[in-house]
């Protein structure tokens, strides 16, 4: 049996998401072979990713060899992440990439590299869980031009514009040159602390450290520190490099106890906290592979610290306000005290209850205490009453015949003995 492949992409539009970090999701619906469709969302990061491998794997048909032979369709930027400062004025869409892709020879469009990136992932189905602050914008595809087989967007995405603070050179294929002073539109925040950006005609990843926003030193969209602290697990060893960072072997869990979107989270390990790389951690008892892959496509490797980066540059008067590791340390300690506090109140109601019936028992006669605090009538309230033992006459008048039987054998064993 066949197994199925794509045989038509659409798009339908595209979504702003701010969980766990700022980043446009594009909505392509896929029909494929055994007539079942599928919607499923992907980055541009992804298919500018997924692009480049196409062109990898079939070098005739890219034109790395030959220009001429080439027929896998180019991806410029789509028009709506093309700024008015930009000099590229090509009008080819993203829709138009879809469609020219699976026209293409049954061999490319047909292949296991194609037919893996447009199948359905379990974040396909269960999207992740929206930000309480910023909810999800969401964009269709203009139902006119949609009739015309022009896929037009019903409203401009309006990137984020960063100013680059030193020169960055570009250590991977993945990668771009920045130089000091450039202004860049930032596509994708990922949260180890590379970020996909556009500068001009060039895309690629560059380090959320070597950048800075325009309208002050603070970033506007970082979390608070959640003392309480999220459970994640060491996938590399690392050695700290700096007194502020924390060096962890492979597989030990820690607490991350504050996200900075640079990419070096704050966690706790008993009483000792530090920076760490957030792109070594996975969330404790979870392993999701596409997100791996997704977060680690710039070589597997942590981003610059902010502090060893020479010959910064910033616009701004004041720097960026950082907590320090004593700050950390000492709310880490009040917050786990006061916790604890509250989890010993329960304990110890639960065993003064426990311990109560105990003590009525000592009360043969079964009468009240009263309340030292209230009325004479005031009964205490701590503990059931417990009712007294009957008496042994009381048992057997009322016990059947058969355990009367056995008291008096019981009785006069007992007097024998004696």
């Amino acid at each position: 049996m066949e197994a199925s492949y794509v045989r038509h992409v659409e798009l339908f539009g595209f979504e702003k998401r701010s969980f766990p970090s700022q980043h446009y999701v594009y909505m392509l619906m896929v029909k494929w072979s055994d007539l079942s469709e599928k919607l499923i969302y992907r980055t541009y990061p992804e298919i500018h990713t997924f692009h480049k491998s196409l062109k990898e794997m079939f070098p005739i048909e890219s034109g790395e060899i030959e220009k001429k032979d080439r027929i896998i369709p180019s991806l410029p930027a789509p028009r709506w992440l093309i700024s008015e400062k930009s000099p590229e004025t090509r009008q080819s869409t993203l829709s138009e990439y879809c469609h020219s892709l699976i026209n293409l020879p049954p061999h490319i469009s047909r292949s296991k590299q194609l037919t893996n990136f447009f199948k359905v992932r379990p974040e396909d189905e269960n999207p992740p869980a929206l930000n309480p602050v910023k909810k999800s914008e969401t964009f269709v595809v203009n139902k006119e031009s949609y009739r015309g087989n022009v896929s037009e967007i019903s409203g401009p995405i309006i990137l984020d514009t960063y100013r680059v603070i030193a020169d960055f050179e570009k250590t991977s294929k993945h990668e771009i040159n920045l130089h000091t002073g450039d202004l860049v539109e930032i596509v994708e925040k990922n949260p180890n602390g590379w970020w996909f950006c556009q500068c001009e005609s060039n895309r690629g990843w560059i380090p959320a450290s070597y950048l800075e926003p325009l309208d002050g030193p603070d970033e506007a969209e970082e979390a608070d520190p959640d003392y309480e602290g999220e459970m994640h697990v060491s996938t590399r060893a690392y050695k700290a490099e700096l007194e502020d960072e924390i060096s962890l072997e492979s597989g030990e869990t820690v607490a991350v106890i504050h996200k900075l979107l640079d990419g070096w989270w704050v966690v706790r390990k008993g009483d000792e906290t530090g920076h760490f790389p957030s792109i070594f951690l996975h969330k404790a008892g979870k392993r999701e592979i596409y997100e791996a892959q997704r977060t680690n496509l710039q070589g597997h490797k942590p981003p610059p610290r902010r502090s060893t980066i020479r010959n910064a540059k910033s616009i701004h008067d004041k720097s960026r306000q950082r907590l320090s590791q004593d700050t950390y340390r000492r709310n880490s300690r009040r917050y786990l005290q006061q916790k604890g506090g509250r989890l010993a109140e329960p304990r110890k109601n639960s065993k003064t209850a426990a311990k109560s019936p105990l003590r009525e028992r000592k009360n043969q006669n079964n009468i009240p205490e009263q309340s030292t605090s209230g009325s004479e009538s005031e009964l205490k309230k701590d503990a059931p009453v417990i009712p007294p033992r009957p008496s042994p006459e009381l048992i057997l008048e009322r016990c059947s015949d058969n355990t009367c039987k056995r008291v008096s054998i019981h009785r006069s064993n007992s007097g024998s003995s004696k």
